[in-house]
């Protein structure tokens, strides 16, 4: 809320490569930036249009493209419809996977040099988190990436690592730092290595 400047700040500053994000219009700095939600937001209306959100002006073969680098679009032909199959309540469901794959297409669609990845991929299982990270990993590439996660296996690769414990940073480095560190995060990586191996088991 605060990068998106809902809030200003009031203590400090936050800086995107040094330029302080006050000094710049809310549409300007917004523009820059792309979300993956926790739980993404799906409108009444066919899934062409569902894509297109991402950017409404983009052309037809733009959204497809933002599709296929999703890996939506196997799932997309298999549908009677099409990218004209509606949306609604009553009508298609998503899996969590697929809505997800709806975020990363619209994200791919946008462009932005700055991506926020917030929770993208807590409401799934193990075996659709491995399909969404490959997805997300192509997304990342060439951009600034912030990622949000309590799921430590989706931010591994990540060049550096803030660890926080009640608001504050206790840790911060690669994976491999703070595992041979082995303080806060390497018992949480322990601790969740040892559920996913007895979530294997069941």
């Amino acid at each position: 809320r605060l990068l998106f400047r809902f809030y200003e700040v009031d203590k400090g500053a936050i800086r995107i490569d040094g330029q302080d994000i006050r000094d710049v219009t809310q549409d300007s700095l917004r523009s820059a930036i792309g979300v993956v939600p926790q739980d993404t937001v799906l409108f009444n209306d066919t899934l062409y249009r569902n894509l297109a959100y991402g950017r409404p002006e983009a052309t037809e073969e733009e959204v497809y493209r933002a599709a296929r680098m999703a890996h939506l679009e196997d799932f997309i032909h298999s549908l009677p419809e099409g990218y004209e199959t509606k949306v609604v309540g009553r009508g298609l469901k998503l899996s969590g996977e697929e809505k997800q794959l709806v975020a990363i297409a619209r994200v791919i669609l946008k462009n932005p040099p700055l991506l926020i990845l917030d929770e993208a991929t807590s409401s799934l299982d193990s075996l659709s988190e491995q399909a969404i990270l490959g997805a997300l990993k192509e997304v990342s590439r060439q951009r600034t990436t912030l990622v949000i996660a309590h799921r430590l296996s989706t931010i591994r690769d990540a060049n550096t690592i803030l660890v926080m414990d009640h608001g504050r940073i206790v840790e911060n480095g690669s994976h491999s730092e703070l595992l041979a560190q082995n303080g806060y995060y390497a018992r949480l990586w322990l601790q969740q290595q040892h559920s996913n191996e007895e979530e294997e088991r069941v």
